[in-house]
């Protein structure tokens, strides 16, 4: 029987066997794939990755900070270790540290208008009386009402590529659109466009981020949750995790876990970290590997 994380497992080797080898941004070099796509059926269990360990409180700490519209490292830092002022690292400490983004930051741990400033605050102008002004649009609040209000729309739409701003963040958008869609029988699905996928290391992050955030939506428009959808443009495996990768292939997928939020929450701005539970969540050890920046 098929395990819902043989599609991730299956992609990995789909680009170990058939990639082709290409120089990156960063200088480590990949094995890259374009084009390639997962699905999880959410009813099936939350698709967290099992054949190595998944930095949950990360994940749900970062998808609460995208939420509340923070570009900066520092609330992260609040939110999964309880303090501002936290010397531990969060997975966005080395993009706040770079060297190409430290000239432009306003503060430390500034990491300019990334995506949750995207998702709550988008600025558009406003031309009018022989001057330009700035809205501010609450991307995330009008997807949640237009959900409500009109589920078979075809604009439930959540964007944080701006190109008018792509110089304005530490970095640009990996996760860069979301569409939802609600089936006839009441079920809320996702399907996420990411442009750069680093497969061993941010698609396991990124599956569970976008799985969580569904079923918090699903449960704030009071519907279940049907599939999770992932389109890769180019996704690779960095140079330097060629082992990790062959290593997390030698294991056999463990029974996916199951997911409780707080089921008293309506307004997807009230979970917090104690309100999001993985339950019998079974995994191999944790694989390290570097993270390229």
């Amino acid at each position: 029987m098929t395990h819902p994380e043989d599609a991730y497992l299956n992609a990995l080797k789909e680009i170990l066997d058939t990639g082709e080898h290409r120089p990156d941004r960063t200088g480590v070099g990949t094995i890259s794939k374009f084009g390639l796509q997962l699905k999880f059926d959410l009813q099936q269990g939350f698709p967290a990755i099992t054949t190595k360990r998944l930095a949950w409180k990360s994940v749900v700490s970062e998808l609460l900070w995208f939420i509340e519209g923070s570009g900066d490292e520092n609330r992260l830092k609040e939110i999964l270790h309880g303090s501002r002022t936290s010397t531990e690292n969060t997975i966005w400490t080395g993009n706040a540290n770079a060297d190409y983004w430290r000239p432009k930051a306003r503060f430390k741990g500034d990491l300019g208008r990334v995506y949750g400033v995207q998702w709550r605050s988008w600025r558009a102008p406003v031309f009018g009386a022989n001057r330009m002004a700035v809205k501010h649009i609450d991307q995330l609040q009008l997807l949640i009402n237009g959900i409500k209000k009109d589920p078979y729309g075809r604009r439930h739409i959540l964007s944080a590529w701006n190109p008018g701003e792509l110089d304005s963040m530490a970095l640009p958008p990996c996760h860069m659109m979301a569409q939802f869609y609600v089936g006839s029988s009441g079920k809320l699905s996702c399907h996420m466009y990411q442009r750069s996928a680093d497969m061993f290391l941010g698609v396991p992050f990124n599956i569970a981020s976008y799985a969580l955030f569904t079923h918090m939506i699903a449960q704030v428009c009071n519907l279940s949750v049907g599939e999770l959808i992932i389109s890769f443009g180019d996704a690779h495996i960095y140079d330097n995790h060629l082992e990790q990768v062959r290593e997390q292939l030698s294991r056999e997928p463990l029974v996916l876990p199951t997911l409780e939020l707080d089921k008293d929450i309506n307004d997807i701005t009230k979970f917090t970290m104690q309100d999001t539970k993985l339950v019998d969540y079974n995994c191999y050890a944790s694989i390290k590997a570097p993270m390229a920046v």
